[in-house]
């Protein structure tokens, strides 16, 4: 199931290498998101997604962070976790 929302991302790191004789690539991004509502919960807090390989850290590694963006999440499951993938992410032009 996709869906699409706004985020504010916080910051990304890429990851590309090789670990045990396997190979890895990925980027990360964190995102800005709500605490749950509670008694022993107040505010915000940083979150993450992984966002495909680390070519995509190069289009957004130059944005001013922290930066508004359109993105597309998608839910997927393997029948007993539930995963949401950031699958697309375009930053929201900055007023100037």
């Amino acid at each position: 199931m996709q869906f699409k929302t706004q985020l504010v991302v916080l910051g990304a790191k890429s990851s590309k290498g090789e670990y045990n004789g396997r190979p890895f690539n990925s980027t990360t991004v964190f995102y800005q998101a709500q605490l749950q509502e509670g008694e022993n919960f107040a505010g915000q807090v940083g979150s993450e997604y992984k966002w495909g390989t680390s070519d995509n850290f190069e289009k957004i590694k130059n944005q001013k962070f922290p930066f508004m963006a359109d993105c597309t999440l998608e839910q997927v499951s393997n029948g007993k976790t539930t995963v949401t993938i950031l699958k697309e992410l375009t930053p929201v032009p900055q007023p100037k």
